[in-house]
């Protein structure tokens, strides 16, 4: 008997769904993961920054509307919120012992907006319109800008190994500028607001103006980048 030698299979082509990837391709990224990995003291955060902008824009409304009180008060009210929101996002992670990656940098940028920008814009608001407020009111947002920046590096080297909590803050923290905030707001309900009824009057230096309420920003400012300020946390 003479036996055929067996067959050679004949190899077939992988699917192609198990191809092997091409060279430098990059996998597809899963939809919304960014907002899938946000923790309940993520979204409070973010309540925050609503806040501060929600302020921002009813600024505005308020000047479009020819200076609707009801625009103001609202933009002054949300800032306390906003306040509120900043302390309980903290709060409920320790609560939920659950952070997010991004926690630290969300609390950061939420509290430029609510206690750097918003503030100074109702500053704008209420008259400081003249040359050298305009540069106060922006040194007074870069100081709250490089302060945050300041204590997201530093952070690290001020927590105590035991409590694993920061000590103390170098500089005032930024929402001490709500203090800015309510002297504003006292001036609101005098009637001692505008470009030329600013309590406090206003001073011409070198061909700009400047109104001295707008120093309080100055000194705020200054006082978050300090160095030698050290505020224990609690």
């Amino acid at each position: 008997m003479s036996s055929t030698p067996p067959s050679t299979p004949t190899p077939t082509a992988p699917p192609a769904e198990a191809e092997a990837p091409k060279a430098g391709a990059r996998p597809l990224p899963r939809r919304f993961n960014l907002i899938r990995s946000f923790v309940l003291a993520d979204f409070i955060t973010l309540a925050n920054a609503t806040c501060g902008m929600a302020s921002v824009l009813l600024c505005i409304h308020y000047l479009e509307a020819g200076h609707y009180d009801p625009y103001l008060a609202w933009a002054f009210a949300l800032l306390p919120l906003a306040f509120v929101f900043d302390t309980a996002d903290g709060a409920v992670a320790r609560w939920r012992r659950r952070s997010s990656p991004y926690g630290a940098d969300l609390d950061s940028l939420a509290d430029i907006v609510s206690f750097g920008v918003a503030p100074a814009v109702v500053g704008f608001t209420l008259g400081l319109r003249g040359v050298w407020d305009t540069l106060i009111l922006i040194y007074f947002v870069c100081c709250g800008i490089s302060r945050l920046a300041r204590f997201n590096v530093t952070a690290a080297t001020l927590t105590d190994d035991a409590t694993g909590k920061v000590r103390y803050f170098e500089g005032t923290p930024i929402p001490t500028s709500l203090f800015v905030v309510l002297v504003y707001f006292i001036a609101w309900k005098m009637g001692r607001t505008g470009e030329d009824e600013l309590l406090g009057g206003t001073w011409t230096l070198a061909g700009g103006d400047l109104h001295p309420l707008g120093l309080l920003y100055l000194v705020s400012g200054s006082a978050m980048i300090s160095e030698r300020l050290r505020i224990p946390k609690l």
